[in-house]
């Protein structure tokens, strides 16, 4: 089954300048360091070598990482789509039953969520349980803290904010 990683244009942006800082910066210093370290002799009891080691291991895992979740991007344009119903690139306002509080989440791909600053994953147990939900539809969410009640009191699609101005 293929996994299709939905996200947008900006998502895959950051994701590919993330893979040209490693490839490209990070890992040749670390080559060099682990050359610079070779030099000095004995490995068994050389920490230099060791912890570049380890460092190319996890550059190396990352770059795996996001060579798979780029491999299955999806650039979706939020803009582009309907938001009668929650969807990927949705603004949603809920109302807590309990406390009457209104809370703001952007459904946005996993790589830009910023729970934060209320942009959540499309995969978050919270957007999953809100996409296809209208405006008046009352939800209640399975959550890691237990049950939540809400009202869905807005759908609508806002420039998303990733960058912190």
């Amino acid at each position: 089954m293929e996994k299709v990683e939905p996200m947008t244009l900006y998502g895959y942006e950051k994701l590919q300048a993330e893979v040209k800082e490693l490839r490209d910066v990070k890992r040749p210093a670390v080559v060099k360091a682990i050359e610079e370290a070779l030099e000095h002799g004995d490995l068994k009891e050389n920490a230099e070598y060791h912890a570049a080691k380890e460092q190319q291991k996890q550059i190396d895992q990352r770059l795996g990482e996001l060579a798979e979740i780029l491999g299955n991007a999806k650039i979706v344009d939020p803009s582009e789509l309907e938001h009668s119903k929650v969807s990927f690139g949705s603004t949603v306002t809920l109302e807590d039953f309990d406390s009457g509080e209104e809370v703001t989440y952007t459904i946005v791909g996993g790589c830009e969520s910023d729970p934060d600053r209320g942009l959540i994953s499309f995969n978050s147990p919270l957007a999953k349980q809100l996409l296809g939900k209208e405006e008046g539809d009352e939800v209640t969410v399975n959550l890691p803290g237990g049950k939540k009640e809400y009202e869905v009191v807005e759908v609508t699609y806002k420039e998303i904010p990733f960058e912190c101005n």
